[in-house]
């Protein structure tokens, strides 16, 4: 497709010869999503070379570019620039229409301003002067009549550059219907050209330039990965290989893009294929906003957040899942839309070999928040809670919700916060969809025995571990130092993770909640727990609907038991921003 296109672009700038056109065009070398990181990058470059402006995207990102220039200018300055390395090799043309407010220099409004000459070759930061009006463009007679002399691959070319550049959005044909004339008028207005419906020589040869560019600076080459038995077209220009670890081929950023890109490749069945699926969902580059597919041979996987959008398609061919995610960093969607439909045109497998078990885990770095080589999603904050009826209502501390945009229990469900009693740091969270739970707690409703012994069920060290643990102590006191008659004290060295979690007795039943510890105040011993006790707890959960379990019963449970009952009860509470 390259091939094609690069030779069009080179047939239809002789055709348009050396008439540069005066419409406005940019050399965008740089996008930022931070105002401030734009301002220090427009400093830098500015201090080396002429024509630094900077601008406030739709996106919301923040581009640095050079210009104002005519387009042959700025194709000229484009490829002079990118010949001494003076930019990233991903600079590419932008127009007027693609910004918004100037910020760099301070002040300054190019957007209005006429195009200026574009410094020379070997030339930095220095005074330019206006380029004069630009000779007449064809009528609309002489432009039907050089368009009459473009073949089919050229005319399909053409449309495929307009739909590039968001002004088509039909089928690629070749004929130039109503939709494809619309689309030209419509191109036309965006660039400030006269609304013909027919584009000129010199306007084929803008589209065609910077749409050829933007090719350009993605490099689009086809790889093979004979180790992953993979073969797919992707843009060399802005990843290259960097390691194995299995069941991913690493093929990170390259030139500061911030693109990345993963081949996937195991040998298995249909198992295997969701395991992926699930697991993949559970790594930061698959950002928890967006759809997501599966059907009994493949799945798509596509996700956006504040910093990038990623997709991931895998299938089962030749006795193994193999398949890509892109991740591409926001505000390029033009590009990155190019770069996917080649790579998910291109995608084939080269037969029936996969990456082995264990390709590239010997070198690899080790570490609980990686899985070969991509980083884990974690929660922001990780706490303990415990089911209090049959329909999976749970109860946990008013710390493992406050401010969270997603709440969940085990990494798996997700759950709402239905009570909130912040003055005793309690909340009720009920489930998005049905449970049923194995155990369920059982609060006491007589007095606990002074100086008995406790136990506090959860997840200490918030989430790392797969079961909640137990953490043994004695209830020092029935209140709490102030004389609070709904907490208790207990003589136990909990963490962090286990503040939520049930504080059982010696025969299994809740006679309370564990408390965050409170450090705002004196430093207290760090045997010193609290916990609000459970007839706290039952007229909390009473006010809100929930029936609980209730038991007077002061017996003895066997420690291997009460495990296992804990474990059943307790859940983990993940906080997600």
């Amino acid at each position: 497709m390259k091939q094609l296109f690069s030779a069009l672009f080179v047939a239809l700038v002789t055709m348009w010869g050396a008439v540069a056109s005066a419409q406005t065009a940019w050399v965008q070398i740089e996008a930022n999503p931070t105002l401030q990181e734009a301002q220090r990058s427009a400093q830098s470059y500015a201090g080396r070379l002429a024509d630094v402006n900077g601008f406030r995207m739709a996106s919301g990102w923040y581009a640095i570019a050079l210009g104002p220039y005519s387009r042959g200018d700025a194709v000229a300055r484009l490829a002079d620039l990118r010949r001494q390395g003076a930019i990233p090799g991903d600079s590419f043309l932008a127009f007027t229409n693609q910004y918004r407010q100037q910020f760099w220099p301070v002040g300054a409004n190019a957007l209005g301003a006429a195009p200026i000459a574009a410094p020379s070759a070997n030339t930095t930061a220095a005074t330019v002067e206006v380029t004069p009006p630009p000779p007449a463009d064809e009528t609309r007679r002489e432009a039907l009549a050089s368009e009459r002399l473009i073949d089919r691959p050229g005319r399909e070319a053409l449309q495929v550059a307009l739909k590039w550049d968001g002004f088509y959005t039909s089928g690629i044909d070749g004929a130039f219907g109503p939709g494809t004339r619309r689309a030209m008028s419509d191109y036309q207005a965006a660039m400030g050209h006269e609304v013909t419906g027919v584009l000129t020589t010199k306007q084929r040869g803008e589209l065609l330039a910077s749409y050829q560019a933007v090719i350009d600076s993605l490099g689009m080459q086809t790889i093979q990965d004979h180790d992953a038995g993979i073969v797919v077209e992707m843009p060399s220009g802005m990843v290259g290989f960097s390691r194995y670890e299995a069941p991913f081929a690493h093929y990170d950023t390259k030139n500061d893009s911030g693109v990345r890109v993963v081949l996937i490749s195991q040998t298995g069945d249909q198992s295997t294929l969701f395991g992926l699926y699930d697991i993949l969902q559970s790594l930061e580059i698959v950002p928890l906003e967006g759809d997501r597919t599966r059907k009994e041979r493949e799945f798509t996987l596509t996700g956006t957040d504040d910093k990038i959008t990623s997709y991931t398609h895998a299938k089962l061919v030749d006795g193994a899942v193999k398949g890509f995610t892109l991740i591409w960093p926001n505000g390029d969607e033009k590009r990155r839309g190019l770069a996917l439909a080649a790579m998910q045109n291109s995608f084939a497998s080269l037969g029936d070999v996969a990456l082995a078990d264990n390709a590239g885990l010997d070198a690899a770095t080790q570490s609980l928040d990686l899985l070969s080589g991509l980083e884990i999603r974690r929660a922001d904050m990780a706490r303990s809670g415990f089911y209090v009826d049959g329909s999976g209502a749970i109860l946990t501390t008013t710390e493992a919700v406050a401010s969270c945009e997603r709440v969940t229990i085990n990494d798996t469900y997700e759950v709402s916060v239905a009570a909130l009693d912040t003055a005793l740091g309690l909340a009720l969270l009920k489930p998005t969809e049905s449970l049923a739970p194995i155990a369920v707690a059982a609060l006491l409703t007589s007095e606990p025995r002074l100086k008995s012994d406790v136990a506090v069920a959860g997840y200490s060290y918030e989430g790392r571990l797969s079961a909640p643990t137990l953490t043994f102590g004695t209830l020092a006191d029935l209140k709490g130092l102030k004389g609070e008659q709904d907490l208790s004290r207990l003589a136990l060295a909990a963490q962090a993770g286990d503040a939520g979690g049930p504080v059982l007795d010696g025969g299994g039943a809740v006679i309370g909640m564990l408390l965050p510890r409170d450090n705002s105040g004196a430093q207290l011993p760090a045997d010193v727990s609290f916990a609000a006790d459970a007839g706290a707890l039952a007229m909390f959960l009473a006010e809100n609907g929930i029936t609980v379990q209730a038991t007077d019963a002061l017996a003895n449970m066997d420690p291997v038991d009460m495990s296992v009952m804990a474990a059943d009860m307790t859940v983990l509470v993940s906080c997600w921003n």
